[in-house]
C-alpha cells in the first residue's frame, strides 16, 4: 500500500512538473509577443546569424538590454563577443536617441570580425563602435578606460578571467551584464548529473556566480532572462 501511495505522489508531482514547464513556456511566448522589433537593417543581420547559428543574444535579452541601457545612460560601453556584430549595432542605435557614446567591442573569430567591421562599416558607425580584434584576455589587458556599461558574452569557461580583467576598468555605479550564465538550465543540476564533458562549463558557470554574488563590491541580480542575464552595479572599487 506504502509502495502504490508514493508511485501515485510521484506521478503526480512529474505531471505537477510538465504541467509548470508548459505554463512557464506559455508565459515566454506571451511575454515575447510584446518585444518591440528591430529595425530592419537589424533584422537581417539577427536573422542571417541565428539561420547560420551564430550566437547572438535572445529577443527578450535584447529587450531588456535596451531597458537597462536607457537607465543607465552609458557614455563608454565595453562588450567582450562582437559576433557578427549585431548586439554592437543593436546598443549603438539605442543609445543614438540617448546621446553621446563611444562602444569598444572585442571578438577573435577573424571571420565573424570581419563580417562585424563590414556590418559597422555599412551602418555607418566607425566613429562611434571600435573594433578590436584578438583574445579578449589579451586585448582587455592594453585598456585603460573606466567603462560605464560593461556587455560579457563571449566563451563562457572564461567569464571568471574576463571579470577580474574588467573589475579594473570600472568605476562605482558601472554596470556589467553577463548573457548565457544558466546555460539552458545546465547549472541548475548537480554537477554529478551533467554529462561528463559539460562538467568544466557547469562548473565554471556555478563559482562565476557564486563569486557575482558574493564580492562585496558588487551588487548582483539573475535573472531568467533569455538563457539567463546576471546585471551587477559596482558599489565600490
Amino acid at each position: 500500500m506504502k509502495k502504490e501511495t508514493s508511485a501515485a505522489v510521484k506521478k503526480a508531482a512529474t505531471q505537477e512538473k510538465a504541467e509548470n514547464k508548459l505554463d512557464y513556456e506559455r508565459i515566454r511566448t506571451f511575454v515575447k509577443s510584446y518585444i518591440k522589433e528591430d529595425s530592419e537593417k537589424l533584422e537581417e543581420i539577427y536573422s542571417s546569424a541565428v539561420e547560420r547559428e551564430v550566437p547572438v543574444i535572445r529577443e527578450d535579452t535584447r529587450d531588456y538590454l535596451r531597458l537597462l541601457l536607457n537607465q543607465v545612460k552609458p557614455v563608454k560601453v565595453l562588450e567582450i563577443g562582437t559576433a557578427v556584430g549585431y548586439s554592437a549595432l543593436f546598443m549603438a542605435e539605442v543609445l543614438d536617441n540617448i546621446g553621446e557614446y563611444h562602444i569598444d567591442t572585442i571578438e577573435l573569430d577573424d571571420v565573424r570580425a570581419e563580417e562585424a567591421q563590414g556590418h559597422i562599416t555599412e551602418f555607418g558607425k566607425e566613429d562611434k563602435i571600435h573594433l578590436y580584434r584578438g583574445d579578449a584576455a589579451e586585448v582587455l589587458k592594453t585598456l585603460t578606460e573606466k567603462y560605464d556599461f560593461i556587455f560579457i558574452d563571449a566563451a563562457k569557461a572564461q567569464y571568471m578571467n574576463y571579470l577580474q580583467a574588467v573589475m579594473k576598468l570600472v568605476h562605482a555605479d558601472s554596470v556589467i551584464v553577463t548573457d548565457n550564465v544558466l546555460e539552458s538550465g545546465l547549472v541548475l543540476e548537480s554537477h554529478f548529473l551533467v554529462e561528463k564533458r559539460d562538467r568544466t562549463i557547469h562548473d565554471k558557470l556555478r563559482e562565476y556566480l557564486y563569486t557575482l554574488k558574493n564580492d562585496e563590491r558588487l551588487e548582483t541580480a539573475i535573472l531568467s532572462i533569455g538563457d539567463g542575464v546576471a546585471v551587477s552595479v559596482v558599489k565600490k572599487i
